[in-house]
């Protein structure tokens, strides 16, 4: 006999938090993450929020923010006299001083969730633990499974625009053929009525 669907409704989205490539902009505050991570940023509403962004600059006071003015956790002061900035590959952050001092200043912490897909969206590029996510598992950059920092460059988009393309063309063939396969039932459904008359 015809089967008739209900139609079909979007369950769900999901972010994936796989590596984008990085691309170099020699900024010595543009911080990209190798591997599993989140920076730690600490918002105006004392929240802690979470992000893969690594666009970094210094306030009025010193402190390492993001470009909209949200502190990086733990907070970093930059001393004003402050020649050059380095940061390790394991977050460590040193500075350069007048009379070439090199300084340690403190080091970059990441956190990873048992399941980053449950993160809460913030907007920005900003996400917010949840339940679902998992509480933050806090860790040294290079070590335990945590991803690398890498200064001077910035994670690109993680998005493959050819398969993604391909995707979207599959769906709009599969949305096609279903029209059609409507079509063709109704046009049996009014054809059965004719014959019942």
């Amino acid at each position: 006999g015809l089967q008739v669907g209900m139609g079909v409704q979007t369950v769900g989205t999901e972010t994936l938090f796989s590596s984008g490539n990085l691309k170099q902009t020699g900024a010595p505050l543009d911080l990209a993450i190798q591997g599993k991570g989140f920076f730690q940023i600490l918002l105006p509403s004392g929240e802690v929020a979470y992000t893969r962004a690594g666009a970094f600059a210094l306030d009025a006071q010193g402190q390492i923010v993001t470009m909209n003015g949200d502190v990086l956790q733990p907070g970093l002061v930059v001393p004003q006299d402050a020649l050059s900035i380095q940061v390790s590959r394991d977050g460590t952050v040193s500075v350069e001083q007048p009379g070439g001092v090199q300084t340690v200043i403190g080091q970059i912490q990441l956190v990873d969730f048992v399941n980053p897909a449950g993160l809460k969206a913030l907007g920005d590029g900003l996400f917010a633990a949840t339940q679902a996510s998992g509480e933050p598992i806090v860790g040294t950059p290079s070590q335990n499974g945590f991803g690398s920092i890498a200064q001077g460059m910035l994670e690109m988009s993680n998005v493959n625009i050819v398969e993604e393309m391909v995707n979207m063309i599959a769906s709009q063939r599969a949305y096609e053929m279903n029209a059609k396969a409507i079509q063709a039932a109704d046009e049996m459904l009014q054809a059965a009525a004719q014959i019942r008359r």
